[in-house]
């Protein structure tokens, strides 16, 4: 992924935090020398030093057959929006902010175990606050006989990536005007990047 200076992001920790809160993310590998690619919630783990991004494929879809040697690519997406040059002090032209993390890897199979285990983090993250959260535990026998309509799998993070194009290259005075007319707009995409970037600006 390009990245200009200003905007590039060596941060782990933050990196992480950004992909546990945006981890609806796409996979891309290759067929044939065809890009393929599949969007779903990819979590990512800590085993022993090394990082693993897990997730799961309907049984049906065939992109879980072209792991093998080549790396494959795992891209997540925060908010983005159009950015008027309207908005600055000089005249200047237009751009889109956003932010984008790229995670390269390898990627394997999981034992039925594993995947086991993957579902039963993912539920207790996203079902944990709910009232009568649909956790694993409580799942009828049939119900986790659905397991064998998909296929876990692991991806082993090799290199991380990531660029936060959030107007840093701007005066003190037209990020700020940026901020106020971000959450003026109707789009939440707009407003949800207005959030960030005030969040970064008073860090």
């Amino acid at each position: 992924m390009y990245i200009p200076k200003h905007f590039k992001v060596t941060d782990f920790v933050e990196i992480k935090d950004f992909i546990q809160r945006n981890s609806f993310g796409t996979i891309v590998t290759t067929e044939e020398g065809k890009p393929i690619a599949t969007h779903l919630p990819l979590e990512l783990h800590k085993k022993g030093d090394d990082y693993y991004l897990t997730g799961h494929f309907a049984y049906a879809n065939p992109q879980w057959k072209t792991f093998g040697d080549a790396p494959v690519l795992v891209m997540y997406q925060g908010p983005h929006a159009y950015i008027s040059s309207s908005w600055y002090k000089s005249e200047n032209v237009p751009t889109w902010n956003y932010q984008a993390v790229h995670v390269y890897g390898t990627a394997s199979i999981m034992s039925e175990q594993e995947l086991q285990e993957d579902l039963k983090a993912l539920l207790q993250k996203y079902e944990q606050h709910r009232e009568n959260a649909a956790l694993w535990e409580k799942f009828s026998a049939k119900t986790k006989n659905q397991t064998k309509g998909i296929v876990g799998f692991k991806v082993k993070v090799l290199e991380v990536q990531a660029a936060y194009k959030l107007s840093q290259n701007r005066s003190e005075e037209d990020y700020d005007n940026i901020i106020d007319k971000l959450n003026k707009e109707k789009d939440l995409n707009s407003q949800r990047l207005a959030e960030v970037m005030n969040n970064r600006n008073t860090k």
